[in-house]
Parts: C-alpha cells; structure tokens; sequence
C-alpha cells in the first residue's frame, strides 16, 4: 500500500520509521495506513497516564501524531462544515454563560458580604483592577498587525495596502473616528478621495488546522483592530509588571512543564476553544467599567458568516482575530485563579499564557469547578495534575524528559519542505541517542529524496531549516576571517515596487512601520526605493552562503 498524498522520499521514510518504532501502536498505525482507513488514523490519542516510562511514551506519541495533522489526510470529514459546528456549539455555550451570570452585572457592582459567589467575583474584579490600573485615554497609538482585514484580502494586506483602501469600522467604536482623524493614515487616505466605511461586525473565515477540523477566525474592521492592538499592547504591558511574562512566557511554561513533571507541585490545564468561550458578562464582571467600555466599543459584536447575507450577533466578548482577544484572555483566566487561590501570587506559583494554565496542583479541582461555573471547559486530554506527565505552550514532558512528537502537517513536496521534515525529525529526537537510532532510516530516506547539491546543505541549528541539521559534513568557506556556511535558503519573492503606491501612502507606511520594507540599492546607475513583500510570498529557493561564527 502507498501513502497516495505523500512524494516517495516522505511515504518511504514514514513507513521506515513505524517500522524502527517497532510497538503494537505503531503496527497498528501500518494496518490502517494498507487499509486507507485515515478517519481512524485522524482519532487515535495516547493517554500518558498509562505509560511508566518515556522513552516508550514517546515511540507511541510519534508513531500516532506522526500524520495526525497533515492538512492532506484524505479524511472524509468536512473540515469546514465541522468548523461552524463548533462556532455554534461555542456561541450556545456561551449563550447560558450570558444568562447565568446576568444577575451579578446587574448589582451595580455592590455584591452581597454574605454571599460567597459574590465575595468570590469581588476579588476577582479587584485584581483586575489592580492589574490594568487606569484605562488610557484614546490618543493611544494603534498599529498594524500582519494579517487581513475586513477590506484587505488575499495578497492585498501588506501595509501600504491598508494605506491605500478604505478604511472600516463599526459603528460603536465611532468615537475612535475622531482619533484617527488627523493621522497620517486618514490623510492618505483623504487624498485618494475614500471615506471610512461603517460595518455591522467581522467576517467569520477558516483557516486549516488538523486533518479533523479547521479552525475559525474574525476578520475584524481595519480601524477597530487598529486599536485593539493598541489596547493589547496595554494589557501586555500591564500583566508584566504584575508577573506575567508573555513575550518570553512559552519557554517559561515549558521549563515549569518540565520541573512539574518530576515534582508534581504545579498542574497544567489546557482550554478548549478558550477565547471562543469567554461570554459578554463574564468580561463585564470582572473588568473596571472605564476598560469595560472601551474594550466594548472596540470590539465586532456581531459576525458576518460564509455565505450568509445578515450578520449574527455573538454572544461571546471577542474572537481570535480580535488584536486584544489573546492578552485579554490570559487576564480574565489569571484573575479567576488568584481568585481561587487565596494568597497565590502571579509569576511565582501562577502562570498563565493564553489558554495555557499553571497553578497548585491542590487547587486544580477548585479552579476546574470555577471556569465551569465561568462557561469555560477544561480540555480533560490535555490537562495533567497527576502522574509524570506535563503539557504546556508545546513543552511534553514526562518524568523531566522532552516526549514532545514530531507532527507532519504539510505534504512535504519541495526540497525545502524536506529539508523541514528532516530537521523536525531529528529535533524530536532531543539529543537522545536510542531515539536518534530509530529515527536515523527514516531522516536518511528524506535525504534521499534531495539532490545532491542541496543534501549538502548541512549546518547547525542555529540556522533554521536553510540547511539539514547536522553535527558535522558542513561545506564552508573563509573569506575575510569570517566563515561562510553553504545553505538553500529563499531567494525570490513577490514584491510590489513602492512606485504602485502614492507618495502619501509611503510616508504614512514609513511612520506606522512596514517590516516588509527593503533598504534603497542601486540598480543601473539608479537608486530604487525597493518595495514591499507580501506576506508567505517566497516564489523561490536557492543554494548560497550565510556568514556563522
């Protein structure tokens, strides 16, 4: 049987390694690889509560999640059907959320002494309050994030692009209208002779995310996710200084991930459809009124679906997509935590990024008891508060030891995606000699797959997947003292030349920052001002030399 979704160098080396892996879950996974059944394949999990050891942990982990994820999988489900499904089942969650939690909004903040659930949502909401401090004013400086907007589509979403075409916004962030007035944006804007356009709401899109399932986001107005990240950027600020650290916070999960799966003192607790649950009343209750308001205005409250003419009104306070959803989400779930924990502390035995929970392990059934109270839902598959296994922020540990997997998600049919699946091979093994020795046919067979001048590209990690992962074998050269290693790297992009974009548009991209922008060089005798790259639009590799010291 053959893998038909798979060039041969990627099926030979899959097959070798569930062969090297050599347990009953790998030979398993071989049968319903001969039999097509890929449904099968997709629903297979591995539960680290019934392992005693890592190293087996870990062959089991690899062989099930080695094609969990390929966006390829030829499953017969419809992945964005399953998608709005879920985009439902969140919204009625969150529905019985809104109603359960109506009557505490409706106090005018004055909670009863003598009732606990109100005792409880009081200091919550005062360590909220303690963490945002006053709310800015709206003179904040907003910003441009990378992605589309609700007028900025496809290719058309670099900056100059947002520059250029008019410029949206819901009707409750009208305020906002004014602040934007007199920047260097709405001028270039005037003088291409377009207006700001109002808009119900967002537009609900899917973007692939396993073999089962796509995953929904927002597309929000242009002006309105202006400022989100603005108000973002506060937040991040804000919880900083409180003691969370979202800048470095994945590695910092990972190494208390790792320390908690020998001491068992912390649990990590994972959320499912986190950001898509969190209601309007919860954030209501727990926010200051000054940020109640301001986020409120800001955000879409309603959603435009595919192929819908009338847009929905969500239930739910904001959405990924939205520029604060992420710093937002990690408050409202810290806030609850500290809440549950009387005399917990923030940095030092709580940790939260994103949905991404640490805490006590004494405390995990109070705090599991309280987001349920909230609306939310504690993924059971990926949450641990026992045992010696821990999960966070990509880190899988067992017992201190990395068991994090190798996930193939794309089918790997360029001699970069190869040199890619080759490294994410060799990095699962984790300098662990055993695991080198199983997976070392299947990398061997991916190499196979490369042309020789290209297999020569052999290099330390340090320089990404421009070169194969390797200890030795590297080609280099010296010039100047300085060492130059050999490396496949991206050569050819598609780029809009600035001369597409008025004067106005220029300067505006200047001052709002456009990371895609190049330097001035000289081509012909003349001086060009380059141009901007859209997003992922890499057209073409080739072979060349990087200095490395």
């Amino acid at each position: 049987m053959t893998i038909p979704f798979l060039p041969h160098a990627a099926e030979k080396a899959v097959f070798r390694l569930l062969e090297d892996l050599a347990t009953p879950r790998s030979l398993g996974i071989k049968i319903l690889i001969d039999s097509g059944e890929w449904d099968l394949l997709a629903l297979l999990e591995v539960d680290p509560k019934h392992y005693s050891d890592p190293e087996s942990l870990w062959r089991d982990l690899q062989a099930t999640n080695l094609l969990k994820k390929l966006a390829d999988l030829p499953t017969t489900v419809d992945r964005k059907a399953a998608a709005l499904k879920t985009f439902a089942d969140c919204e009625e969650q969150c529905f019985r959320s809104n109603r359960r939690l109506f009557h505490l909004t409706q106090s005018d903040f004055h909670f009863e002494p003598n009732d606990d659930l109100s005792v409880f949502f009081a200091r919550a909401r005062k360590i909220a309050s303690v963490i945002l401090g006053p709310c800015p004013s709206f003179n904040l400086e907003g910003r441009h994030g990378p992605g589309a907007t609700f007028s900025d589509r496809g290719q058309l979403c670099t900056v100059p692009d947002k520059m250029s075409s008019a410029p949206t916004l819901t009707p409750d962030a009208w305020l906002f209208q004014f602040v934007w007035e007199g920047s260097a944006w709405q001028r270039a804007v005037h003088s291409s002779g377009r207006s700001i356009k109002f808009v119900s709401g967002n537009r609900f899109v899917t973007v692939p995310k396993d073999s089962m399932k796509d995953r929904g986001i927002a597309i929000e107005p242009s002006i309105n996710v202006f400022y989100q990240l603005a108000y973002g950027r506060v937040i991040r600020q804000r919880l900083n200084r409180f003691g969370i650290n979202l800048t470095d916070g994945q590695d910092i999960h990972r190494l208390l991930a790792r320390d908690a799966s020998t001491e068992g003192n912390l649990c990590t607790l994972d959320l499912k459809n986190a950001s898509d649950t969190i209601c309007k009343n919860l954030v209501k209750l727990l926010l200051p009124p000054s940020w109640f308001r301001v986020l409120d205005e800001l955000r879409s409250k309603k959603t435009l679906l595919p192929g819908q003419t009338q847009p929905r009104l969500l239930e739910k306070f904001s959405s990924m997509g939205n520029g604060f959803t992420f710093e937002l989400e990690t408050l409202i779930f810290l806030c609850l935590i500290l809440a549950t924990i009387p005399g917990s502390k923030a940095g030092s035995d709580v940790f939260v990024f994103g949905d991404d929970l640490i805490f006590p392990t004494s405390a995990s059934k109070d705090v599991t008891a309280c987001l349920a109270y909230c609306g939310l839902t504690v993924n059971t598959r990926k949450s641990f508060d026992e045992g010696y296994f821990r999960e966070s922020c990509g880190g899988d540990y067992f017992d201190s030891v990395a068991v994090r997997p190798f996930y193939l998600k794309s089918s790997p049919n360029e001699p970069h995606e190869l040199i890619s699946f080759a490294n994410g091979l060799r990095r699962s093994c984790q300098g662990s000699l055993s695991r080198w020795i199983i997976c070392y046919r299947a990398w061997r067979a991916i190499l196979d797959g490369l042309p020789s001048d290209i297999r020569s590209c052999r290099g330390p990690e340090g320089l990404g997947d421009i070169v194969i992962h390797d200890d030795e074998n590297w080609v280099t050269k010296t010039r100047y003292s300085v060492r130059y290693i050999r490396v496949y790297r991206p050569a050819v992009f598609r780029k809009v030349h600035w001369s597409h974009f008025r004067s106005d548009v220029i300067l505006a991209s200047a001052l709002y920052g456009t990371e895609s922008g190049t330097q001035p060089n000289q081509v012909g005798g003349r001086f060009s001002l380059g141009g901007v790259t859209p997003r992922g639009k890499v057209l073409g590799y080739k072979k060349g030399w990087v200095a490395y010291s």
